[in-house]
């Protein structure tokens, strides 16, 4: 396992995150879920990532369950907070009440004292930035998180919340898009502010929820027990990346996989840790075997030749932010 600092802070974190968005809790019972984070542990992989929205809370449950015991220090723990976790007006967003509250619950949800980072899971339109920076501050101070991001925010608002972060002295080191070799938009204006800000990225969906693994087909019926197909497996999250022509071209990767001696998932994986702004990506698994495969990607070099045939094969089908034209040189 390779591992890289996560922003300008001195915290280092394994290049391969192991996260729990929609298995532990949901798609898989615990027992294959504690499974799963033992392979992972077993791989090297110290950096876990999850969210209390997650399984309606049960995945930060699951997850602290699969943990205990293991040496906390030699642990990275990542969650998150925005999204409903309640019936209650106040149950969601990030307001100081709901951020104050949700940091207790997943303390307890998780087995652990602290987590090593705190992260504001969407932006929220409807509470003043300043309270919820403050209240960021407040949790970093009490001891219950030691660094804080953002997750799925815009340039922007990552500018304005790293000025008060600098003001308050609360370090805001990361932020958390979606990003992979189809799914490019953070290129454009995210990747560049970061890297004058100090934040990395802590990318999801690096394989773009199994799409570029190759088992989806052209012109076939997505296989049975396939996300794609299970309602609590994000199966309606994809289907805009199941179209012929993207799993077409997916199928024309296949002969650069083989040529770097990866499989498709690696190869999609070791793609995203080749921008230079990305400090890990995050797998999951509903099987130990998927965590042991992916996490072979770790530490992979790839050409330059051979990114730029990807770019070459995949091109049509990149989405991009419609505003920006962007080329591939955020990767080194």
């Amino acid at each position: 396992m390779e591992f890289r600092h996560l922003g300008r802070s001195g915290l280092m974190i394994s290049e391969i995150a192991y996260g729990n968005w929609i298995t532990h809790g949901s798609q898989v019972e615990a027992e294959a879920a504690h499974a799963c984070v033992r392979a992972a542990l077993d791989a090297g992989i110290t950096t876990f990532d999850t969210a209390d929205v997650y399984a309606g809370t049960k995945a930060e449950s699951v997850l602290g369950d699969a943990l205990a015991g293991q040496r906390r220090e030699g642990l990275e723990i990542f969650t998150k907070v925005y999204w409903p976790t309640g019936p209650g007006r106040n149950d969601r967003g990030l307001s100081r009440k709901h951020i104050l509250e949700s940091i207790n619950g997943s303390l307890r949800r998780l087995r652990t004292d602290y987590v090593d980072l705190y992260q504001a899971h969407r932006y929220d339109h409807s509470t003043p930035l300043e309270e919820t920076m403050l209240a960021f501050a407040d949790v970093v101070r009490q001891g219950k998180a030691l660094y804080i991001g953002v997750s799925e925010w815009r340039a922007e608002e990552i500018r304005a919340a790293a000025g008060l972060a600098k003001e308050l002295h609360v370090p805001l080191i990361s932020s958390q898009p979606q990003y992979n070799m189809i799914w490019r938009v953070i290129e454009a204006e995210v990747v560049p502010t970061c890297e004058e800000l100090g934040l990395s990225q802590i990318v999801w969906s690096p394989i773009a929820q199994g799409v570029l693994t190759g088992k989806y087909k052209p012109g076939q019926p997505a296989p049975a027990g396939s996300r794609a197909t299970d309602e609590n497996g994000g199966g309606g999250f994809i289907q805009r990346w199941l179209s012929d022509d993207l799993l077409t071209r997916v199928e024309q990767l296949a002969p650069l996989a083989e040529e770097a001696g990866l499989t498709l998932a690696q190869l999609a994986v070791a793609w995203t840790l080749q921008n230079r702004n990305v400090a890990a990506a995050i797998i999951g698994a509903s099987r130990p075997e998927q965590v042991a495969e992916n996490v072979k990607a770790a530490g992979v070099k790839l050409e330059d030749g051979l990114l730029k045939r990807i770019d070459e094969i995949l091109e049509p089908v990149i989405e991009r932010d419609p505003a920006k034209t962007v080329s591939p040189a955020a990767r080194a």
